[in-house]
């Protein structure tokens, strides 16, 4: 028992004796009591301290060599999760990096929280130059779903709440949460701090579509005579995997989908459209748009290469994504499972029908091109060729079909999609909606970390540049991670040619980059291929082993095409001087 001295109040007696807690507990302790499990990031100042108090009791930390590829690595566990990622990151140059990342979430529609340190406010508002000075919540707000700072320390744990509930709720996106310095160090009652968190109830709740929304959307498949449905990654995410399944087998839609909706539906299928795209979208009368936009990638929806006169279902969260580049006709605002327990149970049995001259149309036109795909896969030319290699790990990772395949570049990304097939849902991610380049060893070793599933990330080799010193990462966590890079010695390709002198053109890298040997001096194992046989002798023994490796194939520098398959956005002709680079 504590006696107060002379002139000393009992009160004051107690308030000195009470139990404190300070801003890095409170964080902590709001994060697990929302079931943050993991944090990605790289520690510094101020939030070192922060990143060792998680660890210690009990949140895994999983510590980058940059903070976007530690940014990208949240937001691929927040699309594999359905649960905010979280990414810690230091003040001023370290958020910037990591801002990067937090945008591309935001565009993919993926649920990530960046939590980043941040300078003393009342000298970065005077501008008196604080280390690493930097207005960081103003700097973030125009590529972030929501952006907040939390400026005193009792307000933590409401500001750690609204940033995970923003990021997962409605349309998912990237938030990003400014933690000052002092905020961090700032001591208060620990009863009192306790009493500041909160658990949030209900952060993604459901989103019913209007009846008469839904029996608008049925009456128009049911006028259809080429209908057609596009599966985007927005309806991998939702994991309504069977509802979506039991709708289109119920009502023998075909369907086509988008690079990372791959195996949502396998893509071997009966009602795969996927060998039949260009076919599919030219000619389709009536398309649902299920968690796919139509933006770039599906060319806005306009012709020629889609039928000028197709009519448009759309499942989105989202209201504002309606009539964003074509006219909606029936416009199905709600969470994609809702909206499809709601069509199963309002479509009546044979309302929906496809004529057999559009099946046999797109049957007819599928099995034309897997012929012409067959004779390229049998072809073994040398040297080795993208589609060579890509069906040596094709034929191994289907004997692995729990194997998750993260894939970047120009080519390496392109081929790869029409020659790896998925018959697993979220098992690929890929370069998504920005078409990014960097990716991929953040979200390999998300894939990793999250599911413990065997990864194989298809690297381009200039796509590899980007986050190639991740691979430190997956060496320290010993991940099961197997990097495959297809090494042609340039962007695009290595065969490009300086036409003034002898120093390396823009697009060339080094043809003689020995990448192998690079993961090996982090303790991994390194393989160097130039057949398909060895692809698949390496990467057969390297899914046995389990552990870090990666694998160099060298690709005929000749092969690849400028920017893959979107050289059309790809200026050409551009004189410099006298010479025309064509």
């Amino acid at each position: 028992m504590t006696i107060a001295s002379p002139g000393e109040s009992s009160a004051a007696v107690a308030e000195s004796t009470a139990e404190l807690t300070d801003g890095y507990h409170l964080v902590v302790d709001a994060l697990k009591m929302n079931d943050v499990e993991t944090i990605y990031g790289l520690v510094g100042i101020p939030i070192t301290d922060l990143a060792r108090l998680a660890q210690a009791r009990g949140i895994r930390y999983i510590g980058f060599r940059h903070e976007s590829n530690a940014g990208h690595a949240a937001a691929a566990a927040g699309y594999l999760t359905k649960k905010p990622g979280v990414c810690l990151t230091v003040s001023a140059p370290g958020f910037l990096n990591g801002l990067v990342a937090l945008a591309n979430a935001t565009t993919n529609c993926f649920p990530m929280v960046q939590i980043s340190g941040s300078s003393e406010r009342h000298i970065v508002d005077l501008q008196q130059g604080d280390y690493e000075e930097m207005d960081q919540l103003n700097a973030a707000k125009p590529f972030v779903k929501a952006a907040y700072r939390v400026s005193r320390v009792e307000d933590i744990g409401r500001g750690i709440a609204r940033a995970l509930r923003t990021a997962i709720s409605g349309r998912p996106g990237g938030v990003y949460l400014d933690i000052p310095a002092a905020v961090l160090g700032s001591i208060m009652d620990a009863e009192e701090g306790a009493k500041t968190l909160s658990r949030l109830v209900d952060p993604a709740p459901r989103q019913l579509p209007a009846p008469e929304a839904v029996d608008r959307a049925i009456e128009l498949l049911a006028s259809a005579e080429r209908p057609l449905v596009v599966l985007g990654k927005g309806a991998a995410y939702a994991q309504a995997d069977d509802r979506i399944r039991e709708f289109i087998e119920t009502t023998g839609l075909p369907y086509v989908p988008m690079s990372m909706a791959k195996g949502l539906l396998p893509d071997d299928h009966p009602q795969s459209a996927g060998t039949a795209r260009s076919l599919a979208l030219k000619k389709a009368d009536v398309v649902m748009l299920v968690g796919a936009r139509l933006n770039w990638l599906l060319n806005h929806g306009e012709a020629p290469q889609w039928n000028p006169d197709a009519k448009f279902i759309q499942v989105d969260i989202e209201p504002r994504e309606m009539d964003s580049n074509q006219p909606i006709a029936a416009p199905l605002v709600g969470d994609i499972e809702s909206v499809f327990e709601v069509l199963a149970e309002r479509t009546k049995p044979g309302q929906i029908t496809v004529p057999a001259a559009w099946r046999e149309e797109l049957g007819a036109r599928s099995a034309q091109n897997v012929a012409k795909m067959a004779k390229r896969l049998a072809a073994d030319p040398h040297p080795m060729q993208f589609v060579g290699a890509l069906k040596a790990i094709r034929d191994v990772v289907h004997e692995r079909p729990e194997t998750y395949i993260v894939n970047e570049g120009a080519n390496a990304l392109d081929i790869a999609r029409s020659v790896i097939d998925m018959h697993v849902p979220r098992h690929r991610l890929d370069s998504g909606t920005w078409g990014v380049m960097g990716i991929g060893m953040g979200y390999a070793i998300a894939a990793a970390v999250e599911t413990g599933a065997p990864v194989v990330a298809i690297e381009g080799d200039s796509a590899f540049g980007f986050s190639g010193m991740e691979l430190e990462t997956i060496c320290r966590y010993k991940l099961p991670v197997i990097t495959v890079i297809m090494n042609n010695g340039g962007v695009y390709r290595g065969d490009d040619v300086n036409p003034r002198d002898d120093a390396p053109s823009p697009t060339t890298l080094m043809a003689e980059a020995r990448h192998d040997v690079m993961i090996e001096a982090f303790g991994g194992k390194g393989y160097r291929a130039t057949t398909p046989a060895e692809v698949t002798a390496a990467l057969t023994e390297a899914m046995a082993a389990g552990g870090p490796v990666l694998i160099d194939c060298v690709i005929d520098p000749s092969a690849g095409t400028e920017s893959g398959n979107i050289g059309h956005l790809n200026p050409k002709g551009i004189t410099v001087g006298n010479i025309t680079v064509k």
